[in-house]
């Protein structure tokens, strides 16, 4: 059991909260693949175990961990089973409580394009699969 008392282990219908924070990372619609991209220096995309219902519960996270660095526009919600589907994988890692990452992006050792073009395909992926919650 990790602190927040969640379990280790993050169950295939387990649903993910992506914060975004600038409205490139989405459109009316949907999220756009730039909101699931891993961070350059560690290959992770930061996510919470959280759903968006109820939604004050979702806000509340989002305006205490992200909120004090920068302004949350919009989340992108998944289940780590979508995650699953691209062929990546989520792992648990607190803290912050409820924090997990999404890992097992591609990575072209001698061709960084290669990487970054295997990478924005996957993470059009979670993209496509992930429902869009605004403010």
């Amino acid at each position: 059991m990790l602190p927040s008392g969640l379990p280790e282990h993050v169950a295939g219908a387990e649903p993910l909260s992506r914060f975004l924070t600038s409205d490139s990372q989405f459109n009316s619609a949907m999220p756009k693949a730039s909101a699931f991209m891993p961070g350059p220096a560690d290959a992770k995309t930061s996510v919470f175990r959280q759903a968006p219902d109820p939604l004050s519960a979702l806000w509340d996270t989002a305006d205490r961990e992200i909120g004090l660095k920068r302004r949350v526009r919009a989340v992108a919600v998944l289940t780590a089973a979508q995650v699953w589907q691209a062929k990546l994988d989520v792992e648990a890692h607190e803290p912050p409580p409820m924090h997990a990452n999404i890992v097992g992006w591609p990575c072209a050792a001698n061709d960084p394009e290669l990487t970054r073009a295997q990478r924005k395909e996957f993470a059009l992926l979670l993209a496509q699969s992930a429902k869009l919650v605004r403010r």
